[in-house]
């Protein structure tokens, strides 16, 4: 990689030369077949991914206004719908979804548990939900949902299953035509962005419609958005020689090579890697006497909360990470100083989170604790090749 720093935040994630060399590629015009064909290929690998017999939005835009697409596409003022939150991006659906009169109740986790299926049985018990909101991982907390027993219960309960998969698309399976249970029991939309797990820079929203959802659209007379209507893209991801609004060009150049090294590594050999290097980086970790806040059964694969020993200055051991070139993320609301966040997914190697943990145990020497780095190292090693 070209990159000069090691950017180990939860996203944006390491971008690989081959996708900057589809980004510095030549501009041409978002009506030209040739751009159209690439444009088509990307929407259609995504497909792959997801698995779907649906469709898939491709959109200029961050991964907030593809939660943006999945609610008011899907959910009209005045309807229910219930936010089950592992966290500060879970709880963004609330305000969002209010935005435009609907009618939201939440299901919050304690930061860094998980909500059990029974207590969301529960709740969809009173009845009358449209839909219902999951964040797969949330980036705050690094909590992963337990997709497999949420799909049966929300889908049992007549309600969407609208999965929030900013952190999770390309990473952990998100197949849409996989049966929970019962033939009726799928996941109904998946939302993302272009920066995360999939390996590209920010700047692009992508959300997949199954067809329960896109009937949802089909039954709503209109909606409160335009550029956000998917009824207006919809003949451009079909046709993308057609126009509605202007794509950005090059950032597809970009998405379609991201998708093309996801899909060639093989998505079961992806979701195993990025299984493996979430408990290999957590142990690692674990030997400087750092505390993950997620327990393992619920940790994600993709990034996690790193909860500091005792005394340690977050400001001051942040700052010399980067010195040193690992830039790592700080913790959100009241976890703030107390830990930092830490990703590893999409294009990330083996060779950086060595590296990474040889900086943070000398940054750790140096700031006055005990740091054991050939330990650290050797246990990262262990699990990663034994998972």
């Amino acid at each position: 990689m070209r990159n000069q720093e090691m950017l180990l935040v939860p996203g944006p994630t390491p971008v690989v030369d081959e996708i900057y060399d589809a980004l510095s590629s030549e501009t041409m015009g978002h009506t030209d077949p040739r751009f159209a064909k690439i444009f088509k290929n990307s929407i259609e690998l995504c497909k792959q991914m997801y698995n779907t017999d649906g469709e898939v939005f491709v959109i200029a835009g961050s991964g907030t206004l593809a939660m943006e697409m999945a609610i008011i596409n899907t959910v009209a003022p005045g309807e229910k719908l219930l936010v089950v939150s592992h966290g500060y991006f879970g709880d963004r659906f609330i305000p969002l979804a209010k935005v435009f009169g609907i009618q939201v109740e939440t299901l919050q986790a304690k930061w860094g548990q998980q909500i059990s299926k029974q207590t969301v049985e529960e709740k969809l018990a009173e009845g009358g939900f449209k839909a219902v909101t999951v964040t797969h991982v949330d980036t705050s907390t690094g909590v992963m949902a337990n997709v497999e027993e949420l799909v049966p219960v929300v889908k049992k309960a007549g309600a969407l299953f609208i999965l929030d998969g900013v952190c999770a698309s390309a990473a952990m399976e998100e197949d849409m035509q996989k049966t929970y249970g019962h033939p009726d029991y799928t996941i109904d939309v998946v939302l993302t962005g272009s920066q995360k797990a999939i390996g590209v820079p920010p700047g692009l929203g992508i959300v997949a419609f199954g067809p329960k959802a896109l009937a949802a659209r089909e039954a709503m007379p209109s909606v409160m958005g335009y550029y956000t209507d998917i009824k207006n893209w919809l003949p451009v991801m079909n046709e993308p020689v057609k126009y509605f609004a202007t794509p950005p060009v090059n950032m597809i150049f970009a998405f379609n090579k991201g998708m093309e090294l996801v899909m060639a590594e093989g998505l079961e050999k992806r979701y195993r890697r990025h299984y493996a290097l979430g408990r290999a980086m957590r142990a690692g970790l674990t030997v400087y006497g750092m505390k993950p806040l997620a327990e393992e059964a619920v940790a994600a694969p993709t990034l996690s909360c790193i909860i500091y020993p005792e005394g340690l200055n977050d400001a001051e051991f942040r700052a010399k990470l980067a010195s040193k070139g690992v830039i790592v993320a700080g913790a959100l609301a009241t976890l703030t100083g107390k830990a930092f966040r830490i990703g590893h997914m999409g294009n990330a190697t083996e060779e950086m989170f060595v590296k990474a943990l040889q900086i943070v145990g000398e940054t750790l020497q140096e700031m006055g604790y005990p740091a054991n780095i050939d330990a650290a190292i050797n246990e990262f090693k262990g699990i990663y090749h034994s998972a």
